[in-house]
């Protein structure tokens, strides 16, 4: 036989009731189906309770509701044949609640014992109407069987008695017995108690326990126990299988699929409990047993949470080595009626924190300090503090006992995304960690724990992106395009969840559609400047953060830090950050190594080039750079190739632009400035301390064309075209080149423009490309030669996303 139970959603309308029915009658054994209030009717009943209680009159109207609602389905649900009787029995209870309201509302008083009967009759009434629609079922009283007797102002049951009770009445059983969830009676009076909220769990697990049930169904409106609330996760699934200790641990960290104490008689007599929609019942849903097959691939099941947590804190130095403490901490709490989920106690005995219910920590406050209070003015305790608006997080598995480095790993990742742990406890059985931290981190926890522990189906990072132009727009494309591969093959997804311009800013958590990122920009109602979309980002705080700079704004430089500090990656093509004072550049650097996150410029240097990330790789691996020399302008050495008899200087200049290697203001690449910024960034990178202003530069262009206006600068140019074509002629006539080197060595560094004969690795760069020769400790007879495309918005877009993608870890 199966026990069947069905929550308040399952029996709330019409439709939920007639599913009901199909899913008992289905059923090839036989059945005991117990059944909770109509959704929402306990809630209603207490409600109207206080409004009789508090002299409202207008209590009437919520009774009528609840009668109305009741008679309503009999109408939808009962067959034609059966209506009448119904309706009847139904009257008769609606008549003795509305007494019972009655009397309250002339007495103004409400007690327990009158309110533990007042929520009965939700159970009573649909358990009536329920049994009415399923052929040849029969009702039965759980107040003749489930028997109770008081304990701190709640109400146990009394297995002995209780067992025995139902083993008399169930001795045979019918085809299908009904049975209202929730309610008992006292063993003693035989007064109506219950068995607390979400009890209609525990009647069922009690039944199944006692009756030997071959399986205990729990029929709910979700689907079964999932990896996280999916409420915060998107992708939380349902977890197929789960042991009697992990639902446990679940439920009581505010999995609110059972009832926690439904699961102990279900685990003590071996009854497996199967979780199912009942909106969905082709799902295969949980299935909860003493089976503790493991599931290597996955250190934990799943991910619960509290996130209504105060932590109470006792502490003094009085407390070390002295026995009793803690029975009197949990004795005095006990006491007055306050649940403790979480504790937390320093080794060293000094200070032991506790987790409440912020509404119960006034209470518990006042009964501790009235506890210690002796203690407290001696100055053996510290007066008894509380720390309110807190959520408590629990990771659970049985597999974590089998797997070392978890406690490491979870408060690597919390700590690597900026969520600092207020107190954490962990049991020797290694079942469950659980941790206090800021309800404001809550989500942001949930998300990242989730994607790094695996219960993910794939890891996600979420973007930000400053400047949509050439590399901007590039960027986004590129990301667009490769997002469905990347989860394919790489179980990675890249979230785009911040666009902005100069003017405007998009933000999305769910992500924005990145083939209308345009049109979304140009009518965004949101202002923005760099400080108002690091506000936004910040703000936001969503978990795998990365911010990428593909503006070249000093401007946008300037947040980098504030990012980094609360824990946000930064990926820049832009160089100023790397490039301008080197206070600034190793402030930004040492900040990302504190806070366990990325600052990345490859494409600073040599766009796409892995250049960069070439000298980091030869620095940490021993390695020292003896000599840098470097052809680092794709604009410059593309400029230096198309000049010819039939292209002058300014014709090469204006080529470069229309070629998207050059800036909209050619001077900023003329003049060298970029060259000098490259040359310091890779020295700083090789480990060295260098400056702009250390570096000597020999420019091929007056300093007078730098002068004046854009306009006046095109004027000008053209008078050197014939100069140049002069020079480049003899130097043709020599078999040379022209190349604009930058070079570092012993300390020294300059930039100019170089005559490169055809022994050398610099004469036969073709186009734009770049290219490094590194001489170091190990590569001194032979340089390191990196070479390729050095310029153009699609190679260091490409360049930004391998930074972004280096992130996620992934090969």
């Amino acid at each position: 036989m199966k026990v069947l139970k069905f929550g308040g959603t399952s029996v709330g309308s019409a439709e939920a009731i007639l599913n009901v029915r199909k899913i008992v009658e289905s059923q090839a054994e036989e059945v005991v189906v117990v059944v909770s209030a109509l959704g929402g009717v306990t809630d209603l009943l207490l409600r109207t309770a206080r409004e009789a209680a508090a002299g409202e009159a207008n209590y009437y109207d919520d009774y009528n509701a609840v009668a109305e609602r009741h008679h309503r389905l009999i109408g939808q649900v009962v067959d034609a044949g059966r209506k009448t009787e119904v309706q009847q029995k139904v009257t008769a209870l609606l008549d003795d609640l509305g007494n019972i309201f009655r009397g309250v509302f002339l007495i103004k008083d409400l007690s327990p014992k009158t309110t533990d009967i007042i929520v009965s009759y939700g159970e009573r009434l649909s358990c009536l109407i329920v049994n009415a629609t399923i052929d040849k079922s029969v009702l039965y009283d759980p107040l003749e069987f489930i028997k109770t007797r008081p304990h701190f102002n709640k109400h146990i049951v009394d297995f002995e008695i209780t067992d025995k009770l139902i083993a008399e009445k169930f001795e045979k059983l019918p085809r299908v017995a009904v049975v209202p969830g929730f309610i008992a009676s006292d063993l003693e009076t035989g007064e109506v108690t219950n068995l607390g909220r979400g009890g209609s769990d525990y009647t069922a697990a009690i039944l199944a326990a006692r009756l030997h049930a071959g399986q205990l169904e729990i029929w709910t409106d979700v689907d079964g126990f999932m990896t996280a609330d999916p409420k915060v996760i998107n992708n939380a699934y349902v977890i197929e299988k789960l042991s009697f200790v992990e639902a446990m641990e679940l439920c009581n960290f505010g999995a609110k699929v059972v009832y926690p104490p439904t699961i102990f008689p279900a685990f003590h007599n071996n009854v497996p409990i199967l979780i199912k929609n009942t909106f969905n019942p082709e799902s295969k849903g949980t299935y909860i047993s003493r089976d503790k097959t493991i599931d290597k691939s996955k250190a934990i099941k799943g991910i619960s949470s509290i996130n209504d947590t105060c932590l109470i804190t006792v502490q003094g130095l009085g407390m070390v080595g002295v026995i009793g403490v803690n029975y009197r901490i949990f004795k005095v709490l006990a006491k007055a009626g306050i649940s403790v989920f979480f504790v937390s106690q320093a080794s060293s005995e000094n200070t032991t924190s506790i987790g409440v219910k912020n509404g119960d920590a006034d209470t518990a406050i006042a009964v501790l300090s009235e506890e210690f209070s002796q203690e407290i003015v001696l100055g053996e305790i510290n007066k008894i503090k509380k720390e309110g608006n807190l959520a408590t997080v629990a990771i659970v598995g049985e597999n974590m006992k089998h797997t070392p480095g978890i406690a490491g790993k979870l408060f690597g990742t919390l700590g690597k995304n900026g969520i600092n742990v207020i107190a954490c406890a962990q049991g020797a059985s290694e079942t469950n960690i659980s941790f206090v931290i800021t309800l404001e981190s809550l989500r942001k926890a949930l998300n990242v724990i989730h994607d790094s522990f695996f219960l993910s189906e794939y890891q996600v990072l979420n973007v930000f992106v400053a400047g949509v132009g050439l590399v901007g727009s590039n960027l986004i494309d590129q990301i667009e395009k490769q997002q469905k591969k990347l989860l394919e093959d790489n179980s990675l997804q890249i979230r785009v969840v911040g666009v902005t311009n100069s003017k405007r800013c998009v933000l999305s958590r769910e992500g924005i559609d990145l083939t209308n990122y345009r049109a979304l920009l140009k009518n965004a109602e949101k202002v923005s400047s760099p400080q108002i979309f690091r506000d936004e980002i910040l703000a936001m705080n969503i978990f795998n953060s990365v911010f990428v700079d593909c503006t070249a704004s000093a401007e946008v430089s300037t947040i980098y830090r504030d990012l980094l500090e609360h824990n946000v990656s930064v990926v820049a093509a832009n160089k100023v950050a790397a490039s301008s004072s080197y206070e600034g550049y190793d402030l930004l650097k040492q900040t990302a190594r504190k806070r366990g996150v990325k600052f990345l410029f490859e494409t600073n240097v040599g766009a796409g080039l892995p250049i960069i990330n070439t000298i980091g790789n030869l620095i940490n691996s021993g390695d020292r750079i003896l000599k840098i020399e470097a052809v680092l302008s794709g604009t410059l050495n593309f400029i230096f190739n198309e000049m010819s008899a039939a292209i002058p200087l300014s014709k090469t200049i204006r080529l470069a632009m229309e070629a998207g290697y050059a800036e909209p203001d050619p001077r900023i690449d003329l003049s060298g400035m970029d060259v000098v910024r490259k040359l310091v960034i890779l020295a700083r990178e090789a480990g060295y301390r260098l400056e702009q202003s250390d570096v000597k530069k020999n420019l091929f262009v007056p300093e007078k064309f730098f002068e004046g206006t854009l306009d006046d600068f095109w004027k000008n140019i053209v008078t050197l075209d014939a100069e140049f074509e002069t020079k480049r002629k003899a130097l043709e006539a020599l078999s040379k080149k022209w190349r604009f080197v930058a070079k570092f060595e012993n300390g020294a560094a300059e930039v100019g423009l170089q005559e490169i004969d055809a022994s050398h690795p610099f004469y036969h760069l073709e186009g734009s490309n770049n290219i490094v020769l590194l001489t170091t400790e190990r590569y001194k007879e032979y340089p390191m030669q990196i070479k390729g495309y050095g310029a153009g918005a699609g190679v260091t877009a490409a360049g930004v996303f391998a930074d972004i993608i280096s992130i996620a870890n992934i090969r």
